[in-house]
């Protein structure tokens, strides 16, 4: 027993040289505990897997290490988690090429997996139904924020573009918002009746109360009268998820995804949703039609005979 506890007490050069690595990662980069704690662990089951193999991290090669990666994959580990674990063995071993421990960095020739990009979070048009008739419109506030919800639904303005409209931007007789959005690029949006209804209720019962007398341009002031905070909508527009009862992640911004994609589900052209969303680079709206062609799959499954 006492030779066991004798081993055991030894001094574990691998697990010293992470530590110092990790500690050289805090002085140089000030990574969070997070972060570090994520190294460290992608670290530590790198270096099990590999002892398992009869090999240790400083004698690894680039062969033993793709077959590490492989093995991850087998297990359906995300291709994001490898490729966290790729960049921290990298480093790791950069580190341990400067402090002269190996001779070459066996992960230099491999190469990250392919992540492409996440697809943006929506909601179905039944939640944002849900959502638009959660709002109590016998108060001035739930007045405001079903006007503001609507106008957001119906627009896709970014949350800054919403909270800081003033009144000259917005003309109900017309039916359009002028936007300054990145940039300082202009655009015109249109808003639908529907929207135009509540603006037109909110501006003429809810405004004048949130106000008390005060003169501000700001089209949707706050409760003191003064403009709005983007958290403070962020935690209204939770609130009425809350009220109505949508268990999803919810923010301002998820609005923006819900208006691009249900436009593409119903037949918009990329390039006005382009427009409307104020992208200046095609790409990066291109990303919707990936929701709206995995929504399209899916109700062709479930509703189609041979589906």
């Amino acid at each position: 027993m006492a030779q066991d506890a004798e081993v055991s007490l030894k001094p574990d050069p691998e697990r010293a040289l992470i530590a110092q690595y990790l500690d050289a990662l805090w002085l140089e980069r000030g990574l969070s505990d997070n972060t570090l704690a994520s190294y460290r662990r992608d670290l530590k089951a790198c270096s099990h897997w590999l002892q398992a193999q009869g090999q240790g991290l400083l004698l690894a090669d680039e062969a033993s290490l793709q077959a590490y990666f492989a093995s991850r994959i087998e297990q359906a580990v995300s291709p994001r988690s490898i490729a966290r674990a790729l960049s921290c063995l990298r480093g790791f071993f950069n580190y341990c090429l400067r402090e002269n421990k190996i001779l070459s960095n066996p992960t230099a020739l491999i190469e990250s997996p392919k992540l492409g990009r996440p697809l943006p979070k929506s909601l179905t048009e039944d939640d944002i139904g849900l959502l638009l008739a959660a709002p109590d419109v016998n108060t001035a506030i739930g007045l405001r924020d079903k006007a503001m919800i609507e106008l957001l639904y119906a627009t896709g303005l970014r949350v800054s573009e919403l909270i800081g409209l003033s009144l000259s931007q917005v003309n109900l007789r017309q039916g359009v918002v002028r936007v300054i959005g990145k940039g300082d690029k202009e655009r015109l949006v249109p808003m639908g009746e529907e929207a135009i209804d509540w603006l037109l209720n909110y501006h003429r019962q809810a405004r004048p109360e949130l106000l008390a007398g005060k003169q501000i341009e700001v089209l949707f002031p706050s409760s003191r009268g003064q403009q709005m905070t983007r958290q403070t909508f962020w935690h209204r527009i939770k609130h009425w998820a809350s009220v109505a009862g949508i268990d999803k992640p919810l923010s301002p911004h998820v609005l923006r995804h819900a208006f691009a994609t249900h436009l593409l589900n119903h037949g918009a052209d990329l390039r006005v949703v382009q427009l409307l969303l104020g992208h200046s680079d095609l790409s990066t709206t291109q990303i919707y039609t990936h929701v709206a062609r995995s929504r399209m799959k899916a109700l062709h499954t479930e509703h189609h005979p041979r589906g």
